[in-house]
């Protein structure tokens, strides 16, 4: 049985790049749930790694700490998965299995990107040439049982969430 996780500790390393060892499900769920305070609209957030590395499960962590009590599902098959919750427009998006990066502009989900909305990217390298530039970049690896996390910031809105990642407001 598990029980829940403290805040992972986060890591800074060189470049900016964060780092946590995330040992298990609750783990992840308790990063996600230290992620949602520092999302503002417009973030692009990517999240990469192998299938099963929890990159749903961390989007997960996120809205429930923003208050989302429903299901949270991998898109994989229907692509995109939509939340408000209260004034937030959370977009998650899958694209593992999009065979042509164009289909990508075919679904018209480039429309969500130009918004206020904040999106989730799973395998985003799928929709590439044409996916915005991502603010932030959250790399989940399997390792000795668990997971390691890198969070790197590629914006200056992504610089802003990582430095509230690592000296939160009292």
């Amino acid at each position: 049985m598990k029980t829940s996780a403290p805040t992972p500790p986060l890591q800074l390393h060189e470049m900016g790049i964060l780092r946590a060892w995330l040992a298990d499900e609750a783990a992840t769920l308790a990063l996600g749930a230290c992620l949602a305070p520092m999302l503002t609209p417009g973030l692009n957030i990517w999240l990469e790694g192998d299938l099963g590395s929890g990159k749903t499960t961390l989007v997960r962590g996120i809205l429930r700490a923003l208050g989302h009590a429903g299901t949270v599902k991998s898109p994989t098959y229907t692509l995109i998965e939509s939340y408000v919750i209260s004034r937030i427009k959370l977009y998650h998006f899958d694209f593992y299995r999009l065979t042509q990066p164009e289909e990508f502009l075919d679904a018209g989900l480039d429309e969500y990107f130009a918004g206020e909305g904040i999106c989730i990217v799973e395998w985003p390298r799928q929709a590439l040439p044409y996916l915005a530039s991502p603010d932030l970049v959250i790399t989940l690896t399997h390792k000795d049982g668990g997971r390691e996390c890198e969070i790197r910031a590629n914006t200056e809105i992504g610089q802003t969430c990582t430095a509230h990642l690592t000296n939160p407001p009292d």
